[in-house]
C-alpha cells in the first residue's frame, strides 16, 4: 500500500495469492490502527497531516521492527554515557533495552521512558518540566524546551513521524517539534530511530532535515530515493533486520 497508495480488495487478494476474506480481515486491523482508510470495494494509505495515529494503536504497530531497532540501538549505547530521549514507540522501546546498562544519565520529556529507566538503579533519570500531553504522556511546550536547552548530551536518540523524499522529518504537533529541535541542538551526536513505515508518510511540520542525523536505525532496507539521500546526507543507516545488523552505508562506502 505504501507503493500503490490505493487497491481494491480483490486486486490485492489476487496480488497476495489470498483470499477476498483474508485481505479484508487484515485490511481491517490496519484501518482501526489509523493506517488505510477503507472505501467502497477497496482501500487506500490514510495521510493525515494533523493528526497522528493513535499511541495504543502506535505500541502494536511494527512492534517487532522496533523492537529489532531498539536492540541495535542499545548495543551501541556505550555504559557511562549521557542521553536525551524523546517521544515516540520505538524510543520507548529503545528504553526497555537500557534497563541493563551502567551509568547513563537520561534527560527525557517521555513519562513513558522515565518510568521504564527508573527500574534501572544504575541509571540517573531527569524528566523535563512541561504540559503534560495525556494521550501518550509526552512533556512538551515552552517550559520543556527552556529545560532542555541547560543540558548538552552525548547522543541524543529521537524518533519521528514521516521521513518525506525531501530528506525533511516530520511530525505533528508543533509543539513536540519545538521540544525535538531543542533536543538536537544539545546533543553531539544524533541517532534517529524510525521504522520504514516512516519513510515517505507525511505528517505536517518539519522538525529537521536527514543532513542533521549522525546515525539511522531502522527495520528494513529502505526504497528508493532514501539510500541516495542518506548517502548524500553523510547519514551511516544501520538496517536492524531479522537476520542481524546490516549498515548499507559502510558497504556502499
Amino acid at each position: 500500500m505504501r507503493s500503490q497508495r490505493h487497491a481494491t480488495i480483490e486486486a490485492l487478494a489476487a496480488q497476495l495469492g489470498v483470499s477476498v476474506q483474508t485481505v479484508r480481515r487484515d485490511v481491517q486491523k490496519f484501518a482501526d490502527a489509523g493506517v488505510l482508510a477503507r472505501f467502497h470495494g477497496g482501500v487506500q494509505l490514510s495521510e493525515s497531516t494533523t493528526e497522528n495515529i493513535a499511541y495504543h494503536h502506535r505500541e502494536t504497530l511494527e512492534s517487532a521492527g522496533k523492537a529489532r531497532i531498539a536492540r541495535a540501538v542499545a548495543e551501541s549505547i556505550p555504559d557511562g554515557c549521557s542521553l536525551i530521549l524523546n517521544i515516540g514507540t520505538t524510543v520507548e522501546a529503545v528504553a526497555r533495552e537500557l534497563l541493563k546498562h551502567r551509568d547513563l544519565r537520561v534527560i527525557t520529556n517521555n513519562l513513558n521512558v522515565a518510568t521504564i529507566l527508573s527500574a534501572n538503579e544504575q541509571c540517573e533519570v531527569i524528566v523535563a518540566g512541561g504540559t503534560v500531553r495525556p494521550r501518550d504522556q509526552a512533556i512538551i511546550g515552552e517550559t520543556a524546551v527552556e529545560f532542555i536547552r541547560q543540558f548538552r548530551v552525548d547522543i541524543a536518540v529521537i524518533g519521528v513521524s514521516g521521513v518525506l523524499e525531501d530528506g525533511s522529518l516530520r511530525d505533528f504537533d508543533l509543539r513536540e517539534v519545538k521540544v525535538a529541535q531543542t533536543i538536537m541542538s544539545q546533543a553531539k551526536e544524533i541517532w534517529l530511530a524510525a521504522d520504514a513505515t516512516k519513510f515517505g508518510r507525511m505528517a505536517m511540520v518539519e522538525i529537521g532535515r536527514l543532513n542533521q542525523i549522525d546515525r539511522l536505525f531502522t527495520s528494513e532496507e529502505l526504497a528508493a530515493p532514501f539510500p541516495a539521500l542518506l548517502k548524500e546526507a553523510n547519514v551511516r543507516c544501520e538496517v536492524a533486520s531479522e537476520a542481524g545488523i546490516e549498515n548499507p552505508s559502510v558497504s556502499a562506502a
